[in-house]
């Protein structure tokens, strides 16, 4: 196989490095920003899928929650308030827990 410098170096292939299609993307703008609106789909269970299998057939551990975070981001404002809305959603999980515990249990 050729390697990067021979390719580039090919007359034919010379004008891949000027053309700004080809560039490869910055980090920072690979990813989605998304606002406050559409935070709750890192958190909701309606935009959660578990996969056991994958494209071909073997067995993974993977959900499509990855997948969102992989793909996008939250805006620099709206990331410091997903962190804390993500700890509000878990305590009011365990609060509702605990109060329906105690309903069976008084029952």
């Amino acid at each position: 196989m050729s390697s990067q410098e021979e390719i580039l170096s090919d007359g034919r292939f010379s004008c891949i490095t000027r053309d700004p299609r080809f560039w490869e993307m910055p980090e920072k703008q690979r990813k989605i920003k998304i606002d406050k609106r559409f935070r709750a789909m890192f958190h909701d269970k309606k935009f959660k899928l578990k996969y056991t299998v994958d494209k071909r057939g073997r067995p993974v551990n993977y959900t499509s929650t990855e997948d969102l975070r992989k793909f996008y981001a939250l805006s620099e404002s709206d990331s410091d308030l997903s962190e804390n809305d993500s700890k509000e959603h878990t305590e009011k999980k365990i609060k509702k827990k605990k109060t329906k515990s105690k309903r069976e249990a008084d029952s």
